[in-house]
C-alpha cells in the first residue's frame, strides 16, 4: 500500500511541521543532506552558482530543500532558487552520511511539490562534478534507474570501511555490483523516495532518526533498476568521531540490515540491474602518497594489542582454524603482514552472524572488529593493493556467500 494511503494524522501534522512554504509543483527536487544542518546562509548561497550548472541555465523552477533545526525559517528565492527548510533532528549534524530523517524529508519535498525524482547532497557537494550530479538526476528523471550512486574517484587510502566491508558485503548479499552502497549524494525516483521514507518511518518512530538506512538494499529487495554514475574526484567531509563509533554506527547499520532482509538473500536470485555511465570521467582510483613504514607499524601494532587483549572475545565469535590464521598474524613482521582475504571474509561474515544473534553486546562487539579491520588496512597498504584488491575482495566475498548462508541457518553446526 502507498505511503500516502497509510500516513497517520500525526505523520501529516508532521509533515507540515517539517516541510514549509509554497507547494509548486516541479519537475525534480534537491535535497541536502544532514551535513548542511543549521548551514549558514553564505554557505547556501556559496553552494547556489554549482547547483546552477548542475540543472542547467533554463531550468526555472529549482527547489532546494535545506535541514534546520528550528521550524521559525521560511522559505526564500534566490538568484532563481526557491530555498525551502524543513526540520532535522539537531543529533544528525555529525552525519556525513543519509539519516532516516533526511531521507524522510526528501521525500516530504518529493510528495509536497509533485516531484519525479530527488537528488540527495552530501557535505562539499560542489566538490563532486557537476556533470556527475546531472547525471545522476538524468538516470532517475529519465533514463530509466530508481536509484542512481556515484562511483567516486577515490585516492587508494580513503574510503577503506567501504573497500574492507559495506561494498563487498552489499555486493554479495543483493547482488548488486556498486562500488559505493552508502555514497553521500544519491538520485532516486519518486517510488524511491517513497520505499525510503516508509523505511525511516520504522525508525522515526521508534525515537531513532539518525538510523542509517542503504537504498541499495532496499532498491533490490523491491526489484528497482539501479544505475552507477562515474563521477570523479569527490571531497569526503571529515569526521569527528572514533573508529568505534563509525563501526558501530555504519557497519554496525549495515549488519543489521543484512539481518532484516534475510529471507531476500538466502534465495538464489539474478543480478540487479545496474546502468552504467561515465560522462567521460574516469573511474580509476586517485593517486594517493604512499603510507609510511610508521603509519603501517602503527596498524599492525593495534592489532597486535586487540590481539592480546580480545583474543578471549574472538573466540567467541570466530572458529578456531580463522583464530589459528590470526595467531599466525600477529607474529608476523611488518614487511610481509599480509591478511588472506579468504581469512577476512570469513571474519566479516562471522561478525555478521554474531551481530545477529547478539554473542556479545553489539556496541562491544563492533568494538572487538576495530583491531581486525585495522589489520585489513594494514595488509591492504603495505601490499600497496589498490582498485584490483577491491574488486578481488569482493568476488571472494560472493564466492563465500555460501558459508554464511549455511552458518545463517544453522549457526550452532558451525560454533567456534
Amino acid at each position: 500500500m502507498a505511503l500516502e494511503q497509510t500516513i497517520t494524522a500525526e505523520q501529516e501534522s508532521h509533515d507540515q511541521a517539517h516541510v514549509s512554504g509554497s507547494n509548486t509543483e516541479v519537475p525534480f527536487v534537491i535535497a541536502l543532506g544532514t551535513s548542511y544542518l543549521d548551514a549558514a546562509p553564505e554557505q547556501i548561497a556559496a553552494l547556489l552558482p554549482w547547483l546552477r550548472t548542475v540543472v542547467g541555465a533554463t531550468q526555472r523552477e529549482v527547489l532546494v530543500g535545506y535541514p534546520v533545526t528550528h521550524s521559525g525559517a521560511t522559505s526564500e528565492q534566490q538568484d532563481g532558487f526557491l530555498l525551502q527548510p524543513f526540520v532535522a533532528n539537531a543529533g544528525a549534524a555529525d552525519s556525513v552520511v543519509q539519516t532516516a530523517n533526511a531521507w524522510l524529508s526528501a521525500y516530504e519535498l518529493v510528495r509536497a511539490h509533485g516531484a519525479r525524482c530527488c537528488l540527495i547532497l552530501g557535505g562539499e557537494a560542489q566538490s563532486l562534478d557537476a556533470q556527475a550530479a546531472a547525471s545522476l538526476l538524468d538516470a532517475v528523471s529519465s533514463g530509466g534507474a530508481d536509484l542512481a550512486v556515484p562511483r567516486y574517484n577515490l585516492p587508494t587510502n580513503q574510503g577503506l570501511l567501504n573497500a574492507a566491508v559495506l561494498s563487498p558485503l552489499s555486493r554479495a548479499v543483493f547482488n548488486a555490483d556498486l562500488r559505493f552502497p552508502l555514497a553521500l549524494d544519491f538520485a532516486c525516483s519518486a517510488r524511491m523516495a517513497e520505499r525510503m521514507a516508509a523505511a525511516a518511518q520504522r525508525f522515526t518512530s521508534n525515537a531513532q532518526p539518525d538510523a542509517v538506512l542503504w537504498p541499495v538494499g532496499e532498491a533490490a529487495v523491491a526489484g528497482y533498476t539501479l544505475a552507477e554514475i562515474a563521477a570523479g574526484p569527490r571531497a569526503l567531509p571529515q569526521v569527528d568521531q572514533d573508529l568505534g563509533t563509525i563501526l558501530i554506527r555504519v557497519a554496525g547499520s549495515m549488519f543489521a540490515d543484512v539481518e532484516a532482509k534475510a529471507t531476500f538473500w538466502q534465495r538464489t536470485r539474478p543480478a540487479t540491474p545496474v546502468l552504467r555511465a561515465d560522462g567521460g570521467l574516469s573511474t580509476a582510483p586517485a593517486l594517493a602518497d604512499s603510507p609510511s613504514a610508521e603509519e603501517i607499524q602503527s596498524l599492525v601494532e593495534s592489532f597486535r594489542v586487540g590481539y592480546s587483549n580480545l583474543h578471549e572475545i574472538w573466540s567467541l565469535v570466530l572458529p578456531p582454524n580463522t583464530l589459528v590464521a590470526l595467531k599466525r598474524l600477529s607474529a608476523a613482521p611488518v614487511e610481509s603482514f599480509q591478511l588472506p582475504d579468504s581469512t577476512w571474509v570469513r571474519i566479516v561474515y562471522d561478525f555478521v552472524l554474531a551481530h545477529r544473534l547478539r554473542t556479545i553486546a553489539r556496541n562491544h562487539l563492533m568494538g572487538a572488529f576495530a583491531p581486525l579491520y585495522l589489520a585489513w588496512v594494514a595488509s591492504h597498504l603495505a601490499q600497496s593493493r589498490g582498485d584490483a584488491h577491491v574488486e578481488a575482495l569482493a568476488r571472494a566475498f560472493e564466492a563465500d556467500k555460501p558459508y554464511l548462508v549455511s552458518r545463517w541457518r544453522w549457526p550452532d553446526r558451525f560454533n567456534p
